[in-house]
């Protein structure tokens, strides 16, 4: 693959790769892939993310958000304005560094976030850092389970243009509107295991589309841990799908991807 492929949406410092990360780059530059873009979930991964993106400068590319759901000592919860106070104070420090903001966005699975008012701190705590974004002049690595619509929607009216929508799982309709505002979609490996979003990926433009692999999650085995190099999994299903071949789709979505995160073209070449 002339290039190789670009990971727009991955946790490269994920407890899962402390041991191994060494390994597990050298795997994906084997595997064809040319840059991470590796996101974070809450404040406490900054170091490990910079750390990393300096260790790897032409790999790694930074991208710094507060995701909407937080890990607890007996499961996960819905994101909170406190939660978002230590990431607001290194945003602007750390900008020369970033590619993007995210992860950010909203969730709204029913037990996760039950009630309207952790949905409203939800809203306000993804509106904040789309502030950010803007300020910034960055991209945006977006999550929007259970909340395709409702994300799309927020995005729009907050005026954001420069967005990914990783991972995406909505309606073909709710895409369709965010490709008219020209947002891009990332699919993992995971779109491989059933048919599920084929009617998606074949309505949303190959011009929209990036690749991802979410590591370590949404592998192509539930039970194992996802990595980098599995990326090809998601470029073969998408030109399947869309009846092209691999080559093609590998190089259209890192066109993409360069559109999308202008920055990671500039560390890759420094």
């Amino acid at each position: 693959m002339a290039g190789g492929y670009v990971d727009c949406h991955c946790h490269m410092t994920a407890e899962e790769f402390s041991q191994d990360i060494a390994d597990i780059l050298e795997r994906s530059r084997k595997g064809g892939v040319q840059a991470l873009v590796s996101v974070t979930e809450h404040a406490g991964e900054l170091e490990s993310l910079l750390h990393l993106s300096e260790r790897y400068p032409h790999y790694i590319m930074p991208c710094f958000g507060v995701h909407p759901i937080q890990s607890k000592a007996d499961g996960y919860r819905s994101v909170t304005l406190q939660d978002l106070e230590a990431a607001l104070q290194q945003f602007g420090k750390i900008k020369d560094h970033l590619v993007g903001i995210g992860e950010i966005g909203l969730d709204f699975t029913p037990w996760l976030t039950p009630t309207a008012k952790e949905r409203e701190e939800q809203l306000k705590v993804f509106q904040a850092q789309l502030d950010v974004a803007k300020q910034m002049d960055l991209p945006v690595n977006v999550h929007s389970r259970s909340a395709g619509r409702q994300t799309i929607a927020f995005l729009k009216e907050q005026g954001a243009d420069k967005v990914l929508m990783h991972n995406f799982a909505g309606r073909p309709s709710a895409a369709l509107e965010g490709v008219h505002a020209g947002y891009f979609f990332s699919f993992p490996p995971a779109v491989a295991n059933n048919d599920q979003r084929e009617k998606l990926i074949r309505q949303i433009p190959l011009e929209n589309i990036c690749l991802e692999t979410d590591s370590p999650a949404l592998g192509p085995n539930r039970e194992e841990r996802n990595i980098p190099s599995n990326i090809f999994i998601s470029c073969e299903y998408i030109a399947r799908v869309k009846g092209l071949s691999p080559a093609k789709v590998c190089e259209v979505t890192a066109h993409n991807a360069f559109r999308l995160f202008p920055k990671m073209r500039h560390k890759l070449n420094e």
